[in-house]
């Protein structure tokens, strides 16, 4: 049985956040409940719902029972884009692979980050697809998307490129031709938590918790053009379960695993 969602405002609620508040309840076909002074936890207990609140600059989500919001942010997307500009070199890039006008899609997109990266290298000729299962968090993401406000450069161009898709990752990956994507991106949660990503944890409580499997491999695998790429942590057991070829990082946490064509 799925949560039930519902809008609302933030506390002091003006045109603008009724105006965003009806903007996520047409495109989510979810209920508007007024907020009437009451806390984000009073309504989310009340309807046992989840909750969007849509403030003055940007949504915030609460899945149900959860403390923190989940709201868009560029994350660390915005000093490795610095890095990249440099000239310096970043693992993400290294293993995908990626050159101006290819196609890549992440199957699993989070907050982005990594495909922000994938928007830049790919170019303005090049797309970027990115997956999002939950439906509440792939609207966060999209709208964050096209109207977070950044001056920074080429932040803001790689944010707008992506197409950001509501859908699981195998669902999707059915509907592709063969070889119609160059490259496959693969980053499902984490078997363990890495306490540095703390601004991760609002992103585990909402994003809904999907296993790699052998269908979603085999799908990706005919998907692809060139390569698959896999991050998982470095004590995962999915680089050998399916026979990605492991970049070892002797200082990460994580590492890359690909398969190529």
């Amino acid at each position: 049985m799925c949560q039930v969602t519902v809008v609302t405002t933030a506390g002091r609620p003006d045109e603008l956040s009724m105006m965003l508040a009806k903007k996520a309840c047409e495109e989510l076909n979810v209920p508007f409940e007024p907020r009437k002074k009451r806390s984000v936890t009073k309504i989310s207990q009340l309807l046992d719902a989840n909750v969007i609140v849509a403030g003055k600059n940007r949504y915030e989500y609460y899945p149900k029972g959860a403390q923190t919001p989940f709201f868009f942010h560029p994350n660390s997307a915005a000093f490795r884009l610095k890095r990249v500009a440099r000239g310096e070199k970043e693992p993400f890039l290294q293993s995908c692979q990626l050159a101006e006008g290819h196609s890549f899609l992440d199957c699993t997109l989070g907050m982005g980050s990594d495909a922000m990266l994938a928007a830049y290298a790919v170019g303005e000729k090049g797309r970027v697809v990115g997956l999002e299962a939950d439906p509440n968090v792939a609207f966060i993401v999209r709208n964050g998307m096209k109207t977070y406000d950044t001056s920074e450069l080429p932040l803001t161009n790689c944010m707008r490129h992506i197409e950001v898709v509501q859908s699981e990752a195998v669902a999707f990956l059915k509907h592709q031709k063969n070889d119609s994507f160059d490259v496959v991106y693969m980053d499902p949660m984490f078997e363990e938590v890495i306490e540095e990503a703390n601004n991760f944890e609002a992103l585990r409580e909402a994003g809904r918790h999907i296993e790699l499997s052998d269908e979603w491999v085999m799908e990706a695998i005919r998907v692809a053009k060139k390569r698959i790429v896999l991050k998982a942590h470095y004590k995962s057991k999915l680089f050998d379960r399916f026979h990605f070829q492991r970049e070892i990082r002797f200082t990460s946490k994580f590492h890359y695993g690909v398969i190529d064509k």
